[in-house]
């Protein structure tokens, strides 16, 4: 009894109402997946590869498919196909889809754009320094990079001078080949860039000797960089047609420079806000008092209420970071504010503090009673109960 086969579209993995796209772009994941070059005597790989192929030719064919969504496998039983695997590919146009496949495997290029048109520059990247307040408030900087330009004797042609590159013999101008593989369904054409032009679809005999050949010369240049107020770390400022020279009368790339910003001593960064820590003394946390607080626009006197706790945090507002959208918006500062503890104490200032934890409830005379009747508890003796005993034996 013949194997009984699966739905196309569960094949593929699709919908019954898939677009052409769709069907395309889920048969290209599976054969790329599956095909017998990439999966060398995987029998099982084989046939799920002749499966979506055969899935693939039908749905791909507006009237197959058709005929398909109607009668089911019986539409094509009369075609030899039966479960064997002996289904009829000819004239099936696989090209576009092997085209991409067979450019991977062997090196060609599964790009379909016209690559002897003009074309934009490569990018260029570099990077520059600033401070913690460069990023805050914006600064301008300039950069000495090599930059490659046309050459000045061949324009950029790469050819001797009152010579001109001539045609691809190899490509006929076109900058791209087409060449036959063998495959699972007879010989298919697959395109890739020439080899000769290198896509360009010209060729240069004759060199000029002031570039040789290359078409480009380096120079030393100076750029200016605007860095915008609020920029953050490890973001990146654009400076248009400022990177390699295109070709084929194409545009230069662009200049990308990223931002390293060096850290600060007070300051860190989150988002648009600021954060920092500040010192207030044991005698302003309980009784309060006006603190100076550093800021990044320089310090600020703040009112700390009585009784403020160590970590207590409170926001300066718009003492943040400017926005990058509108440097009229800023972010918040957020201060922690610690309690300093003295660790240092004159004779005086020790009895004062004393005399206050007698006023605000002894909590030294407590601790020193729950020490003493903890230990009796524990069963070892204090250092009276020592003395004591030693008098009783008297």
């Amino acid at each position: 009894m013949a194997e009984q086969k699966r739905d196309y579209y569960e094949v593929l993995g699709i919908a019954k109402n898939a677009g052409d796209s769709e069907i395309k772009k889920a048969y290209r994941v599976l054969a790329k997946k599956y095909h017998p070059d990439m999966n060398p005597g995987d029998k099982e790989a084989e046939k799920k590869f002749k499966e979506a192929s055969e899935a693939y030719a039908i749905l791909s064919d507006p009237e197959k498919r058709k005929q398909y969504d109607q009668f089911g496998h019986a539409a094509f039983e009369g075609g030899g196909g039966g479960g064997g695997g002996g289904f009829d590919f000819s004239g099936m146009d696989f090209g576009d889809i092997f085209g991409d496949i067979f450019g991977d495997f062997f090196g060609g290029s599964s790009s379909r754009r016209s690559s002897n048109g003009p074309m934009k520059g490569a990018n260029v990247r570099a990077s520059v320094r600033i401070t913690f307040e460069e990023a805050v408030f914006g600064c301008e900087k300039e950069l000495e990079l090599v930059l490659k330009d046309d050459c000045p004797d061949c324009h950029g042609s790469g050819a001797k001078p009152g010579t001109t590159p001539e045609t691809c013999t190899k490509c006929g101008g076109k900058g791209k080949v087409m060449f036959t593989q063998q495959s699972l369904f007879g010989m298919v054409q697959n395109v890739q860039t020439c080899p000769d032009c290198r896509g360009t679809g010209k060729v240069v005999k004759e060199k000029c000797p002031h570039c040789h050949g290359n078409g480009y010369v380096s120079n030393k240049k100076k750029i200016a960089v605007s860095i915008p107020p609020g920029i953050d770390n490890g973001q990146s400022v654009r400076i248009r047609e400022k990177g390699e020279p295109g070709s084929n009368g194409g545009p230069r790339g662009d200049l990308l420079v990223e931002v390293m910003i060096t850290s600060h001593p007070i300051f860190q960064i989150q988002d648009m806000h600021i954060y920092s820590t500040a010192p207030i003394s044991f005698v302003q946390a309980a009784l309060g008092g006006e603190i100076r607080i550093s800021t990044i626009d320089g310090d600020v006197l703040y009112n700390v209420k009585p009784g403020t706790q160590t970590d207590t945090r409170i926001r300066l507002k718009g003492k943040g970071v400017p926005s990058l959208r509108n440097k009229n918006i800023r972010g918040d500062q957020y201060v922690t504010l610690v309690v300093q503890v003295p660790t240092s104490l004159s004779a005086e200032a020790k009895d004062a503090l004393r005399k206050y934890d007698e006023l605000s409830g002894g909590s030294l005379k407590n601790s020193s009673d729950a020490s003493a009747a903890g230990g009796r508890k524990n069963g070892r003796k204090t250092f009276k109960d020592k003395v004591k005993d030693i008098f009783d034996d008297i």
